[in-house]
């Protein structure tokens, strides 16, 4: 069974990626595992592509194995892109990064944003084998909704929907996110590595 080692060290990670790779693991499939904890990567790409494919290779070359990895996060149209590769830096905790990003957008009209997620996969040389990318649009609201999900979740509303990510059902979020919409492309790739 070849063995799929994952760009993090994080287990809340490792468990949603689970999820995201259902159809692909199991008996005769793929199997997941987190990196090792001592193998730190440095993220020096300027973007999320540049990362996730950096975060892949480095873990595939020093593992041996296959490795997966993603890099994400949020893009303001009036911020110009920001806080985008930055996302997960933008302060301390998740309530000083929606602060600071509800400040800097003060009373801006134009609130349009998107979640941008890239994932790489890379055999165990390093070599890229395999990319995808999901984006989701929707706008920033001037204060939070909802109390699930984690980061931007709850300043970031789908008006398709008419609730934030804080908001949804898990599975709905699942479905519609750039992560989940990059995994639904990447899937069937992957399973194709299997054949």
């Amino acid at each position: 069974m070849p063995l799929l080692v994952l760009a993090t060290s994080n287990p809340g990670k490792l468990q949603e990626f689970q999820e995201l790779l259902a159809g692909l693991l199991g008996p005769a499939q793929w199997e997941l595992s987190l990196k090792p904890e001592s193998l730190e990567v440095e993220e020096t790409g300027d973007t999320f592509r540049a990362n996730a494919c950096l975060k892949a290779s480095q873990v595939a070359q020093a593992t041996r194995q296959w490795a997966i990895a993603d890099d994400s996060g949020l893009e303001v149209d009036a911020l110009d892109g920001a806080p985008g590769i930055y996302s997960a830096r933008y302060g301390r905790t998740d309530p000083e990064r929606i602060e600071r990003l509800l400040g800097e957008l003060g009373n801006e009209l134009d609130r349009t944003a998107r979640f941008v997620c890239e994932v790489a996969v890379a055999r165990p040389d390093g070599s890229i084998a395999l990319e995808a990318k999901g984006s989701c649009e929707g706008e920033i609201l001037r204060a939070p909704r909802g109390s699930q999900g984690f980061g931007y979740d709850p300043i970031f509303y789908v008006p398709q929907y008419r609730q934030t990510f804080a908001e949804m059902d898990p599975a709905l979020k699942q479905a519609i996110s750039h992560r989940g919409l990059a995994f639904a492309d990447l899937l069937p790739e992957l399973k194709a590595l299997l054949a």
